[in-house]
């Protein structure tokens, strides 16, 4: 009885912290977008030479991936013209679709938020209006690729703020631009990493309870594992995931069904698992927090719901450590100079045994 007595005082306070009373920001809740984007329904009733198209709620990626390689150039090209929000958002489809695909759909919302996505060059993966939007962009040469990283963010992430002004290194983009700058691809070897920016889930905004259950993170495990099944569907390397905050919960829920060959937790509340062996994943688990991260503050604890668990950077949970020491903030794991951008680094380059 003293022991659950304990465990509700330490729920608790959970609860009283995620909610804003310790001076940090309280979140509205948010609604989870999942499921087909914008258009499924004129692609269900559309047919190439009389063949139903694969659809994107039931096919799997590596079904999607058979049939785009039964299809020749003028028919994928119409497919593209005439469903690009479908195409653009479909694992499985050929990457140079989607890029294309991307840019029709970002161009035709109008939306001066999204128009920045459709500059000449970009390689926008996914693309998905709803809400308050969601985006994936592709940094190096995915389809030649001996590596491929995929970085999963946190709270306060969507398609509308994606290309907004940040600090350097912060913020899904600039976490890619500098991992992939950090391995030397970028200069030495071009095609030997790609970084995946994702923001494929409906994230929490601030720190509420959206950010203290895992209501939201269940629903971004799902896409993500999708996404994941996709790139493999297309040739890709089994990924390494960079989880940041809230992001760590949502590989947590779904290291159990992606092929990721690592998976990186940073700043971490928690991945809703007691030990890195529980994650059921066959990837190698990792995990870091700096000195001064907030996040620190936030009681390791899971009851009714509320809380993310174990601490993964402690020693019982048996993740590998990262080094961290000198990152400052909740947001500083990827400035240049770190030990944490270093290992990163080695780590999406497979040099790490």
């Amino acid at each position: 009885m003293r022991r659950f007595g304990r465990t509700l005082v330490t729920a608790a306070l959970a609860v009283t912290v995620v909610a804003g009373t310790a001076g940090w920001a309280s979140g509205d809740s948010q609604r989870a977008v999942t499921g087909p984007p914008p258009g499924v329904a004129a692609w269900r009733a559309d047919a190439v030479s009389g063949r139903a198209l694969p659809d994107p709620a039931g096919a799997t990626p590596r079904e999607v991936a058979r049939f785009f390689a039964g299809l020749d150039d003028a028919a994928r090209r119409e497919l593209v013209r005439s469903h690009p929000l479908v195409v653009g958002n479909l694992d499985g489809a050929p990457l140079a679709l989607r890029y294309e695909a991307n840019r029709i759909a970002v161009t035709a919302t109008g939306e001066a938020r999204y128009a920045s996505l459709a500059a000449p060059g970009r390689q926008i993966l996914a693309f998905d209006p709803r809400g308050r939007g969601q985006v994936a962009e592709v940094f190096g040469d995915l389809e030649r690729a001996g590596h491929v990283s995929v970085i999963v963010p946190g709270s306060d992430n969507d398609a509308g703020n994606y290309d907004a002004g940040r600090k350097p290194n912060t913020g899904p983009a600039g976490m890619a631009r500098a991992l992939r700058a950090a391995t030397g691809a970028a200069a030495a070897a071009p095609d030997s990493v790609a970084v995946i920016a994702w923001i494929g889930y409906t994230t929490p905004v601030g720190v509420g309870l959206d950010a203290a259950d895992g209501r939201l993170a269940e629903a971004g495990a799902a896409r993500l594992a999708r996404f994941t099944a996709g790139l493999d569907a297309v040739g890709a390397p089994d990924p390494v995931l960079f989880c940041h905050s809230y992001g760590s919960v949502v590989c947590g829920l779904a290291a159990r069904d992606t092929d990721a060959a690592d998976i990186v937790a940073f700043g971490s509340p928690g991945m809703r698992a007691g030990t890195a062996a529980a994650l059921r994943t066959g990837a190698r688990v990792w995990a870091a927090r700096g000195p001064s991260d907030w996040i620190a503050d936030v009681p390791n604890v899971e009851f009714a719901g509320i809380g993310h668990g174990a601490d993964p950077t402690s020693p019982a949970f048996g993740a590998r450590r990262v080094p961290a020491a000198d990152v400052q903030g909740h947001t500083g794991y990827f400035m240049p100079g770190t030990q944490s951008l270093a290992a990163f680094a080695a780590i999406a380059k497979g040099d790490v045994r």
